[in-house]
């Protein structure tokens, strides 16, 4: 316990429309500790300048690209305004951007794990030690991740937050929505995809969150009005024993309660005997980083399947009642205009049109600092060095068609994202088809609602 009390702010930029694990965690660790703390998350509240000004310590949460790239504006205030407090920068994309983020100010960069480490830095604080610049280069995320350590968890601290039905709720197929709250099950990834952002923090090693924090995290979700719960696992079975007890747990507890989760492809096919234990406890539908169906590009990419891998998984959800969402980098590289229209063809053949959000189907391939994709010779180069303003190596494909059609498909699905699924493709299949010189098949009519569950914010980068 600090034998001083001070106060700590920690700040979400961007989670996905969720109401941000990333600050709830380190908030009880904090606040066991005996630290005053303040949550903000900018995407839906303002971050006053009283707040800024009160506090001795600053935690910007990072987990994704979109967030790393939206907090400078907020970093360099906070700096402004408070030039004398201990600023932290934490999460999957810190690490990746270590050397970036110390040039605008922020003292310490912490990784995955990171709770532990705050709170160790609050203590520090307290004590009143200077905030030096932590250096974290890049080179030297796989010998960190060496030592990623292992937590004993605290069931995470929402109080302050924004309450769960101002985030993206979840739209059921006959038109209802119901409030969504988010947990984590376990961190890291047992697998080494190429293009993955996990891969450098955690180098092929996961965590498992205990079960009682888990439990506890969705009961207190479940009494502030959840009715469904999206597990943020990168891999909901890497480790499925653990994953089955909780959601086995979870559906005693809360019958009436839904989830989803997010598993390989890999591991659909491995365990295809536990999905119907999924379906009968109560999961609407497993996400699936596809990303591509091209063999070759499969392989560069390092995943771990194959198109037949794909198309056998659809069949075996199926089978078992669970709707598959997958998801794709639609272009990268190796694409050309006719393996776009095979990707969209494909999806149309297989009915899966209203699993895959319309922003799937312009997703570009990112290549962040510290990417496995940097190992590979080809894509070596093709790069240029790191763009600062993008924070990515920046690529040109080789056919000039491609990027416009890029382009293009942007502008159609950016600014509507929560239109029909059906319309949206049908314009992009058509404009792809046109640009290749092929002929399509005809389109099926639009529906009046999609048929598959889904989050209402549905961006993945």
């Amino acid at each position: 316990m600090l034998t001083a009390r001070m106060q700590a702010l920690l700040v979400s930029i961007y989670e996905m429309g969720r109401q941000p694990f990333g600050l709830a965690s380190p908030a009880a660790w904090l606040r066991r500790a005996g630290v005053d703390v303040r949550l903000v998350d900018v995407a839906r509240e303002k971050l006053t300048d009283e707040a800024i000004q009160a506090a001795d310590l600053v935690g910007f949460h990072l987990p994704m690209h979109t967030a790393t790239r939206l907090s400078p504006p907020v970093i360099g205030r906070v700096r402004r305004l408070n030039p004398g407090a201990r600023i932290c920068a934490y999460g999957l994309y810190a690490p990746l951007n270590a050397g970036w983020l110390h040039s605008i100010g922020v003292n310490d960069v912490l990784g995955g794990e990171f709770e532990e480490e705050l709170t160790a830095i609050a203590r520090e604080v307290a004590g009143g030690r200077s905030a030096g610049i932590q250096a974290c280069p890049t080179a030297d995320l796989k010998i960190r991740a060496a030592a990623v350590p292992r937590l004993r968890f605290v069931a995470p601290d929402r109080s302050g937050l924004p309450p769960l039905e101002q985030y993206a709720t979840l739209q059921l197929g006959d038109g209802r929505r119901q409030v969504a709250g988010y947990t984590e099950a376990s961190r890291g990834c047992r697998h080494l995809c190429r293009h993955c952002p996990v891969v450098p923090i955690y180098n092929g090693q996961f965590r498992v969150v205990q079960r009682d924090v888990v439990l506890a995290d969705i009961a207190a979700q479940a009494a502030s009005g959840a009715q469904h719960i999206t597990f943020g696992d990168p891999d909901f079975f890497n480790g499925p024993t653990h994953a089955l007890r909780i959601v086995e747990a979870l559906h005693a507890a809360h019958p009436a309660l839904t989830y989803d989760v997010t598993i390989k492809v890999e591991h659909l096919l491995r365990h295809r005997d536990r999905l119907p234990r999924l379906r009968d406890t109560g999961c609407l539908f497993v996400t699936s980083a596809v990303e591509s169906l091209d063999d070759s590009v499969l392989a560069v990419l390092d995943k771990g399947h194959t198109r037949r891998d794909f198309l056998d998984a659809v069949a075996l959800c199926r089978q078992a009642g669970v709707a598959l969402v997958p998801t794709f980098i639609a272009f990268h590289p190796w694409v050309t205009l006719e393996s776009y229209c095979d990707l969209l063809d494909t999806i149309a053949e297989l009915d899966l049109i209203d699993h895959v959000a319309p922003i799937q189907l312009a997703i570009r391939l990112l290549i962040p600092e510290g990417s496995r994709l940097l190992e590979v010779e080809e894509v070596r180069r093709l790069v240029g060095s790191l763009d600062a303003a993008t924070l990515t190596y920046r690529w040109l494909h080789p056919d000039r068609r491609v990027d416009r059609l890029h382009h293009d498909i942007t502008s159609i699905v950016g600014m509507r994202l929560t239109s029909d699924r059906r319309v949206l493709f049908d314009e992009v299949s058509a404009l792809a088809h046109e640009r290749a010189g092929l002929s399509r098949s005809a389109s099926r009519p639009a529906r009046d609602r999609a048929t598959v569950p889904y989050l209402n914010e549905p961006w993945y980068c």
